[in-house]
C-alpha cells in the first residue's frame, strides 16, 4: 500500500505555501514530505532553487511534459508553467513516505481524473474575498498588472471549490494546520500505516 497523496489547493493569496511550511516545522509524527514542484516563472526574493521549486527554462519544461515526466502540469496565471515531476513523487509514496502537493487548481483537476492515483484533496479558502486582495496586496511580489491576473484567475479558482474532498477556510492558521494535520494522519491510519 502506497503512503498517502494530499493536494493543498486553493487562490494566490490565500496562505497555502505558509500553512503546508508551517505544518511541517511543527514536525509531524508520519514520515511525510512536500514535492518540489517546478515552474517557469523568475524566483521571487529569498526563493531558493530545489527548495522551493525547481527553476526550469519553458523548453525544459516541455521537454520533461513531452517525454511524459510530469504527473500534472498547467499555465496559471496566463504566462507561467507550474507542474509536478513525477520523480518527487512516485518513489516516496512506494517507500512509505506521504507527499503533500501544493499545486493549483488545474493541475488537481489532471490528477483526480486519474483513476490509478488515490488521494485526498484540499481546497484552501480566505475567510472572505476581500480578505484575499488584502493578502494578496501584503505580499507586494506582484506590479499591478500580475495583480490584477491573479485577481481574475482567484474568482475562477474560488468557483471550483466543490471539485475537492474537504474546503477548509484558512482564518486562523494554527487551527488550518490542526485540521490538515488531522487529515494526513487519517489517511496513513486508513491505508493501515500504524
Amino acid at each position: 500500500m502506497n503512503a498517502p497523496l494530499l493536494i493543498i489547493s486553493g487562490p494566490s493569496g490565500v496562505g497555502k505555501t505558509t500553512v503546508v511550511e508551517r505544518l511541517f516545522a511543527a514536525g509531524q509524527p508520519r514520515p511525510l514530505r512536500r514535492a518540489i514542484t517546478a515552474t517557469t516563472r523568475k524566483p521571487r526574493p529569498g526563493e531558493i532553487a530545489e527548495r522551493d521549486y525547481h527553476f526550469w527554462t519553458p523548453a525544459d519544461f516541455q521537454e520533461r511534459v513531452a517525454t511524459g515526466q510530469m504527473l500534472e502540469y498547467a499555465t496559471v496565471h496566463g504566462s507561467d508553467s507550474y507542474g509536478t515531476p513525477i520523480q518527487e513523487v512516485s518513489p516516496y509514496r512506494q517507500n512509505g513516505t506521504g507527499v503533500v502537493l501544493v499545486i493549483d487548481v488545474q493541475g488537481a483537476a489532471q490528477i483526480r481524473a486519474r483513476r490509478d492515483l488515490e488521494h485526498l484533496s484540499v481546497f484552501l479558502l480566505p475567510p472572505s474575498w476581500d480578505a484575499l486582495k488584502s493578502r494578496l496586496q501584503l505580499r507586494s511580489t506582484e506590479n499591478p498588472a500580475s495583480y490584477e491576473r491573479r485577481l481574475r484567475s482567484a474568482e475562477i479558482e474560488m468557483s471550483r471549490r466543490n471539485e475537492f474532498d474537504v474546503r477548509l477556510v484558512n482564518d486562523n492558521l494554527e487551527e488550518t494546520i490542526r485540521a490538515l494535520a488531522a487529515l494526513i494522519e487519517e489517511q496513513f491510519s486508513q491505508r493501515g500505516f500504524r
